[in-house]
């Protein structure tokens, strides 16, 4: 019952962390109570991108006219696609179990309890507990679960979370989503790209907010030119669901207006899974619903750690996995570089796909920068106009000054393929003239990046 290391929750922070760990000659133990993968594997991350491919698929089979393609009487086959994303979820999960057994990881299958002196209380099914000893530390990874509103209780049926979003018995004919981040804007396109009648109720003035305020601008256009309804500047004050349906009293500028639909998709953001796993009894500090740490994710206690979505930071699964590879080698005695958290990317796989590094335009205004932006359109890329997806553009922004780049925020197919090289770009302090020089290759949308770069020095060549 003893180990170095015992990671609690089996997420893409747990499931890398603990493969790290034993990489590293730790004996690993990982508890999970539900399936192997957490969250992003099994009802985030993974399901959700099968689902978006589906739509993506009969999107292209709706304008295959566009390509000189005659298809007749295709339909979209909700059950299907449900189906295939839940088959694709549950593949990974096996993979991730294969890994556990390769790496000669111990999996403790039940409820984890942290205790005082490193130790986790584990209760499986059966309710019976069993302790666990960890020389080296214990890793809390439990991750989190969609957030609800006082005036939006999630009933699971007519007022939704993302997990029941991706397995509705029946496709709604119309859809309420309240809350345009990642999650909210993903479920729009794909519901709309299947025929439901969607609405988007965000509460600032842009969807998407964290983005550059132009891509935001431009995926509003993209989306109201699919059909979507977006509504900013605007708050839901109640969800009326005596009915069939649902009634939706939406509070805007001129008002209040009353929404019909069959289901609203509640995607106001995430909660960190921090209740009830010991951490009042072990002592350790929490701040705003989050776990206080360190660089190197140790909290307050000795022998505790934290990392992934129930820390401060951006709730992201690379960022829960670069996390947890940094603490397991910090407690190995090896000596990592602390997290950059200025420099992780950003992706959004709605169509079309958004992916952003580092600084807007705005903040770096705001920070004092004198700043070079360039701009590149997919309108005037070969690639894009030979794909048919001339949607978006690329957005550059330089400091004038040393030539760093400061962010990159790109709109349009593909690009969250693209935006490692912005990435590794600003990890190894490339400038701007540099950038310039580095040979793209031809047709792709890729080369994008290098005009974008040309554009902000006034040597871009094709606008």
């Amino acid at each position: 019952m003893n180990y170095d290391i015992i990671v609690v929750g089996s997420g893409p922070g747990g499931y890398v962390t603990a493969i790290r760990a034993s990489q590293l000659g730790l004996k690993t133990a990982i508890v999970e109570r539900e399936s192997l993968g957490g969250i992003c594997l099994n009802w985030g991350c993974i399901p959700t991108k099968a689902l978006l491919k589906s739509a993506n698929v009969f999107e292209y089979i709706s304008h295959a006219a566009d390509y000189g393609i005659s298809v007749k009487d295709a339909s979209a086959d909700f059950g299907g696609m449900v189906k295939r994303s839940r088959d694709v979820a549950n593949g990974m999960s096996n993979g991730i179990q294969f890994l556990m057994k390769k790496n000669k990881i111990d999996v403790l299958k039940g409820n984890g309890v942290i205790k005082a002196g490193k130790k986790v209380a584990v209760t499986d099914e059966a309710g019976t507990t069993t302790e666990y000893t960890a020389s080296k530390g214990v890793i809390i990874a439990t991750g989190a679960r969609s957030r609800e509103l006082p005036n939006l209780p999630q009933d699971g049926k007519k007022i939704i979370g993302y997990r029941q979003a991706m397995t509705l018995e029946t496709q709604p004919k119309r859809l309420v989503v309240v809350g345009s981040g990642a999650i909210g804007v993903e479920f729009a396109y794909f519901y709309n790209a299947i025929g439901t009648e969607v609405t988007i109720v965000e509460y600032l003035p842009n969807i998407v907010p964290v983005e550059d305020e132009e891509v935001s601008k431009q995926l509003e256009k993209s989306f109201k030119k699919s059909g979507i309804k977006i509504m900013t500047n605007a708050s839901v004050e109640s969800v009326d669901t005596k009915g069939a349906g649902c009634v939706v009293t939406v509070k805007t500028a001129k008002g209040e207006e009353k929404i019909e639909c069959d289901v609203v998709l509640s995607a106001v953001g995430i909660q960190a899974n921090i209740e009830n796993i010991g951490l009042e009894e072990v002592g350790i500090v929490v701040d705003k619903g989050r776990i206080l740490v360190n660089d190197y994710y140790q909290t307050n206690i000795p022998g505790f750690y934290a990392i992934g979505d129930v820390v401060p930071g951006p709730a992201l699964a690379h960022v829960a996995s670069a996390e947890g590879i940094i603490c397991v080698e910090k407690i190995a005695g090896h000596h990592p570089e602390p997290l950059n958290y200025g420099n992780i990317p950003g992706c959004t796989y709605c169509s079309p796909e958004v992916a952003s590094v580092g600084m807007t335009e705005k903040a770096a205004k705001e920070a004092g920068y004198e700043i070079k932006v360039g701009k590149f359109p997919f309108s005037a890329s070969g690639k894009a106009s030979a794909a048919g997806a001339k949607d978006g553009f690329v957005k550059l922004i330089f400091d004038a000054k040393y030539g760093e780049l400061l962010g990159g925020h790109m709109i349009g197919a593909n690009v969250t393929e693209m935006v490692a090289e912005l990435v590794a770009v600003r990890k190894l302090e490339t400038t701007g003239e540099e950038l310039i020089k580095t040979v793209h290759p031809h047709p792709t949308m890729s080369e994008a990046i290098m005009e974008a770069a040309a554009a902000a020095y006034g040597e871009v060549i094709h606008l």
